[in-house]
């Protein structure tokens, strides 16, 4: 009986002494009761700011991939959208003066976003002056819209490229936003009545513009 209680006791102590060394090593290493709960505490707060954060990055990706795609939605279901913002004013590159896209109402219009910096920008220039120069004839015309560029890199871009079309600058990036526009390059190709009739969210090719023209001024594809 003597021997089971002091082996009961024994435990006991060596229990006791184990909490009192942890409670030690904690105080030694700075990290308190407290400080524990409160990590318990936070961890599953984390964990739940993450996800909020994730969820909200993916409803702006999802709203963002909406405006981008209504115009092409409408497109590829045969309705020609209104061009956004036809009538906003923007200032027309090396000059004092604004243009709007309803200006160029009665022509049909290819609008060119573009910057200095955007390599396949660089490769399309002389697609688009070409093109400028052939249906200039038919009442048509080219038109480009700057994004996210200087003014400086931009009046350069147009002279290393001997751009003869006008140019407009959206200082704001508000204009090119309304096209669902993201990126560079992105052309629209607007009918005589300033509706979109077809739109390229990359680089252009020769192709694409003959067959996206050749309806609205009466050519043969």
């Amino acid at each position: 009986m003597l021997s089971a209680y002091c082996a009961r006791e024994a435990a006991a102590q060596r229990a006791a002494r184990g909490r009192r060394d942890g409670n030690q090593a904690c105080v030694r290493s700075g990290v308190t009761t407290l400080d524990l709960a409160m990590r318990r505490l936070l961890l599953p707060s984390s964990a739940i700011i993450l996800a909020a954060a994730l969820v909200g990055l993916l409803a702006f990706g999802i709203s963002s991939q909406g405006a981008n795609t209504s115009i092409d939605s409408a497109l590829a279901h045969g309705v020609r959208p209104v061009a956004p913002d036809s009538r906003a004013a923007l200032p027309v590159l090396g000059s004092s003066g604004r243009e709007s896209l309803a200006d160029f109402r009665g022509k049909v219009v290819i609008m060119n976003v573009f910057a200095s910096w955007c390599t396949p920008c660089v490769a399309e220039a002389p697609i688009l002056e070409q093109t400028e120069r052939r249906i200039a004839a038919d009442n048509a015309t080219v038109v480009g819209v700057t994004y996210l560029d200087n003014s400086g890199d931009s009046a350069q871009f147009v002279r290393q490229h001997h751009i003869s079309y006008p140019v407009l600058r959206d200082v704001s990036g508000n204009f090119v936003r309304a096209f669902g526009t993201t990126g560079v390059p992105e052309t629209f190709v607007i009918d005589r009545s300033g509706r979109i009739a077809a739109v390229r969210r990359f680089q252009v090719t020769s192709q694409w513009l003959q067959s996206s023209l050749a309806p609205l001024l009466g050519h043969r594809a």
